[in-house]
């Protein structure tokens, strides 16, 4: 475990404020989060450029996807036996080398292994939330939380304007070597700023032992989920393939769980994972990941269809992504009000009412859409993702309350698992609406308005069912919660959360 002050990286070195360690620690979001829409503006150039097709060319995207799910939960358990500084630092090296194999690449099949690396290095955003727990002071924990859990959603915004207009004005290349040279810089601030590891200081039940077999086993399973979640489409829903891996991950995940509940030291302690407060918050973090990723799969294809069809609104992909972005940057804005309304009525709460106004901003679409101007996309943008930030921030406080600290880290990063689930369902499901409810433009099949509504209205009583749940979850009140595992000695304490 990290020291629990938030003290200088090695001996002799000055004292660094906990506000520096947030920035540091939400920065290295960014970078991370910035990966996963980077290749959004090339997605078409890609056969082009590689020579290859367009089913070939996806797997760019899919790669990272399958990485970052199967290297997630074991980045997490390993940050809990040997520190979630040195795993963060870890987690950066392939993040660089995929980064570079990508800017080096002039065949699809490089292309898609630097892909697959930089998926790797996912695990950064919930070990770096499990970090604060450590090295943070208790009274700024809530919203040093919230920061932590918004810069994902500012990287993955970001991410389109900045790529666009790199990709529009010079070698897609540069892309690739801008994230390698930050992922860099933020690896440097965090070996020189950010408080290091003391093993001794690991807290009480942190196992020694790493459960490959469980490893293997829980990748494989999410491996053929998410191939049959994110391909079945291309392949076809019916296909042998689709229905051979969907099968596979039946039998595979039971097997799974059969052999984590006989560890005393698993990779995924599902006793833990079983409780209440953290099931019912890992089920609505599915739902919420579902609720966010529709819109942002709808909105970016409203603004760049062509103004003819009568409802979409003739962006290019630059000026799509600049009015996406603002929806990012109201995550980070709205993060501190959602610790406020954490600090006051409980996480519990503010997880509600990040879901209703998420389910607010869709509903708010269903009229929009057609009106004709990128305003009113917009504010749908902005309300969505003034909830989410609600959500992201409200969801680990939930977990870390509830979960013992040498399992932070793991517990923290199976509940950013569930999120990337909810996420590539929403991919599927929304992928099908528009697929098949289409309109004819010019001979060419396009996604038609009132699919665009279907699909936000999806979106609508997703976001319900996340409200639904988190009042429901069953938060203690007795335990005060998020308190660092050894708080010097004046350090003030934490008080109750309030359910």
């Amino acid at each position: 475990m990290e020291s629990p002050s938030p003290a200088a990286a090695s001996p002799g070195a000055p004292t660094v404020q906990p506000g520096s360690i947030v920035g540091i620690l939400a920065f290295a979001g960014i970078v991370a989060a910035l990966t996963q829409t980077l290749v959004v503006p090339l997605i078409a150039q890609l056969p082009t450029l590689f020579d290859t097709s367009a089913s070939n060319a996806s797997w760019v995207i899919t790669a990272t996807l399958l990485a970052a799910a199967v290297s997630t939960p074991v980045a997490g358990r390993l940050g809990d036996m040997y520190g979630k500084r040195r795993m963060l630092l870890v987690s950066l090296v392939p993040l660089i080398l995929g980064s570079v194999v990508c800017a080096l690449s002039s065949s699809v099949v490089p292309m898609i292994t630097g892909r697959g690396l930089q998926g790797l290095g996912m695990g950064v955003v919930p070990l770096g939330i499990s970090l604060l727990r450590d090295v943070v002071p208790a009274e700024k924990l809530g919203p040093s939380i919230a920061i932590m859990s918004a810069s994902m959603g500012v990287g993955g915004a970001l991410g389109l304007p900045f790529a666009a207009a790199i990709a529009e004005n010079t070698s897609w290349r540069v892309l690739f070597w801008v994230v390698a040279v930050l992922a860099v810089a933020v690896g440097a601030l965090i070996l020189a700023l950010v408080p290091g590891d003391r093993p001794a200081d690991r807290p009480a039940g942190t196992s020694s032992r790493f459960d490959l077999p469980g490893a293997i086993g829980l990748g494989a399973a999410l491996i053929a989920l998410l191939l049959a979640v994110s391909k079945g489409a291309d392949w076809g829903w019916g296909s042998a393939t689709t229905l051979t891996l969907f099968a596979a991950a039946l039998v595979l995940l039971p097997a799974w769980g059969w052999w984590e509940l006989r560890l005393s030291d698993p990779l995924v302690d599902l006793r833990v994972t079983a409780r209440p407060q953290v099931l019912m918050t890992n089920t609505a973090s599915v739902l919420v990941g579902f609720a966010m990723y529709a819109q942002s799969l709808v909105v970016p294809q409203l603004l760049q269809l062509p103004e003819a069809t009568g409802y979409g609104l003739g962006r290019s992909m630059l000026a799509m992504g600049l009015w996406m972005a603002p929806a990012g940057l109201m995550m980070m804005a709205m993060s501190p009000v959602g610790a406020k309304l954490s600090a006051a009525k409980g996480p519990k709460v503010t997880l509600a009412v990040g879901s209703l106004l998420i389910a607010a901003g869709y509903g708010l679409s269903v009229p929009l859409i057609g009106s004709g101007s990128p305003w009113s996309l917009l504010i749908v943008t902005l309300v969505c993702n003034s909830g989410v930030g609600f959500a992201y921030g409200a969801m680990p406080a939930l977990i870390m309350s509830a979960v013992p600290q040498s399992e932070t880290a793991s517990a923290n990063s199976f509940n950013a698992l569930m999120r990337s689930i909810g996420t590539s369902f929403a991919a599927a499901v929304i992928g099908v609406v528009l697929a098949r409810m289409t309109t004819d433009f010019g001979g060419v099949p396009l996604a038609s308005e009132n699919g665009f509504r279907v699909a936000m209205l999806i979106g609508c009583g997703v976001g319900l069912a996340a409200a639904v749940v988190a009042a429901l979850i069953p938060v203690r009140t007795t335990k005060a919660p998020l308190q660092p595992a050894a708080a010097a000695p004046d350090a003030p304490q934490p008080s109750p959360a309030k359910a």
